[in-house]
């Protein structure tokens, strides 16, 4: 989802558009891959992963989404095009909807 945003950003809006669009897609979905390979890492382990460690995690997934939007109005400066930045980041956000419409959360495991 963040990708056709920052294609349709780049179309219609501009180079500077797209790469706004993209930061905003970046700043959620990093830190959310971050955090699900290291629960796919701990539903390896004996044990599992506990709830306080996906409280916690999804706490500091959230602070390091905050932290990345920050650095990027920081560096970025009057450059960055706000409205596309945060069409990306919802892109993103959103993004588990269309997953489940189209049945994308169906994990098939060899048994």
């Amino acid at each position: 989802m963040g990708l056709v945003v920052v294609v349709l950003a780049w179309m219609f809006f501009g180079a500077n558009a797209a790469l706004s669009a993209l930061a905003g897609a970046g700043c959620y979905f990093v830190p959310n891959l971050l955090f699900a390979l290291r629960l796919l890492l701990a539903s390896h382990r004996p044990g599992g992963s506990g709830p306080v460690f996906f409280i916690f995690g999804e706490m500091l997934k959230i602070g390091a989404t905050v932290g990345l939007l920050w650095l990027v109005a920081r560096v970025g400066g009057d450059q960055v095009q706000w409205l596309a930045l945060l069409a990306g980041l919802v892109a993103v956000l959103k993004g588990y909807v269309l997953m489940l419409a189209f049945g994308g959360s169906r994990v098939q495991r060899a048994v």
